[in-house]
């Protein structure tokens, strides 16, 4: 891992920091090539061959269908994360994805206990519209989202003004911060496409509440 400063998103600080992509009622930074090309060809190798991924069906309005990915869930020790009717228990943190998770946790100030890894293989698996609102995130959540592999298009609209909408391609090595009171006013979702896609990793780092015994 080379080393690179802090982003400062979050501080109180002389350096620029990256353009907010949201007009109101939230906040989303889009820093590219946050990881350089030889990290991030390395990292995406390793984890697309050595994660624990699962296929499962889910609940969209009251049907059950099967997942259009691949997903992994990582974490600490008692950081679960149930969403559309999913309970998902953490797998063990492998060595690629904890070295992510220390250059973001760096570069932003902050601290993460757990990440959802989603597989897109073609540009016809995809992720529907949604907000990261479940209970366990808190509120006002900030995650860190890391892309490796192909590009692809990544929307994000006012979930109560629809016409307010911003499209972005995330690439190799991208970070995508969302944050503030995002979560509660906009959704996003990573369409399908017909163009030829080649494999596409997107890992989301969070902070879940943890259980205390």
């Amino acid at each position: 891992m080379t080393g690179r400063s802090s982003i400062f998103l979050f501080g109180d600080t002389d350096v620029a920091s990256p353009q907010n992509l949201l007009s109101m009622d939230g906040r989303a930074y889009h820093v590219k090539k946050f990881l350089n090309s030889v990290e991030a060809d390395s990292y995406l190798s390793a984890i697309v061959g050595s994660s624990p991924w699962r296929q499962d069906h889910i609940k969209i309005f009251g049907r059950s269908v099967l997942q259009p990915r691949l997903t992994a869930w990582m974490g600490d020790r008692g950081a679960s994360y149930r969403y559309s009717g999913l309970l998902m228990t953490p797998e063990p943190w492998s060595e690629a994805v904890l070295q992510i998770k220390s250059a973001i946790e760096k570069a932003l100030g902050l601290k993460f206990n757990s990440a959802l890894l989603n597989y897109y293989r073609t540009g016809f698996d995809s992720m529907g519209w949604h907000r990261d609102n479940e209970p366990e995130l808190g509120k006002d959540p900030t995650i860190a989202s890391v892309s490796l592999g192909d590009l692809r298009i990544f929307k994000m609209r006012h979930y109560f003004n629809k016409s307010l909408g911003v499209d972005i391609e995330l690439g190799h090595g991208d970070l995508l911060v969302m944050a503030g009171v995002m979560q509660s006013n906009w959704e996003h979702c990573l369409p399908k496409t017909r163009r030829p896609k080649g494999p596409r990793v997107n890992i989301t780092f969070r902070s879940v509440d943890i259980p205390k015994n």
